[in-house]
């Protein structure tokens, strides 16, 4: 049986996983319900309620862990990314052109993704935390709901004004806001949807021995 160590590191494992695929093939646009999101939006949710699993079984401390230690390495994600597209290729190898275009990103979505992955995510960890000693022990859904409505907002907001505003006249305040709202709706169901999962993960960390025997 697996020890509660050993499913606190999957679970990290998954939040690195989709830490990973949310910067990298999350970036592709396509159209949900006739709104215009990235692909990123199916992995969002899981960031959040990893965080909230393992903040509701080992605290606060712990999953304020796991997102510095992600920040860390998302930094050496775009560090390396850039590095392997600037290394010139093999002569041999003709597709130069398609990596750097699938792998590359403006120096201003690339902090855009930083600065709102690491905003929003310590909001998140601190917000459930303040809601948990609120409500006590019970109300799970309460506030992992409230935690990542509100920081998956935030998220979406700050990513948009870093990576879009003035990018051309076009992008003012107004119009970002009319992207941005459509796009955290989506956010908000996938939330509400992700609610059992939250109740499951808690469940199943806390079930794991605390050591193998």
């Amino acid at each position: 049986m697996l020890t509660k160590t050993t499913r606190r590191d999957i679970i990290y494992a998954l939040y690195i996983t989709f830490m990973v695929l949310v910067n990298t093939i999350g970036t592709k646009i396509i159209t949900l319900g006739g709104v215009r999101v990235s692909v990123g939006i199916f992995f969002m949710p899981v960031l959040f309620v990893a965080t909230d699993i393992v903040g509701e079984v080992y605290g606060e401390k712990e999953s304020r862990n796991f997102v510095r230690i992600s920040i860390a390495m998302l930094v050496i994600l775009v560090i390396m990314m850039n590095i392997c597209i600037a290394i010139p290729p093999n002569a041999t190898w003709p597709y130069q052109e398609q990596y750097r275009l699938i792998f590359s990103s403006s120096s201003r979505m690339t902090i855009a993704s930083l600065v709102s992955f690491a905003v929003s995510q310590s909001l998140d960890v601190k917000l459930f935390a303040v809601i948990r000693k609120i409500t006590g022990e019970g109300k799970l859904w309460i506030r992992n709901n409230v935690a990542t409505i509100i920081c998956q907002f935030l998220d979406t907001v700050i990513f948009d004004f870093i990576a879009f505003y003035k990018l051309t006249p076009r992008y003012t305040a107004a119009f970002l806001f009319s992207l941005i709202l459509p796009y955290w709706s989506f956010k908000v169901l996938f939330a509400l949807l992700d609610t059992p999962v939250c109740y499951l993960g808690v469940k199943w960390l806390k079930n794991g021995p605390e050591s193998a025997r």
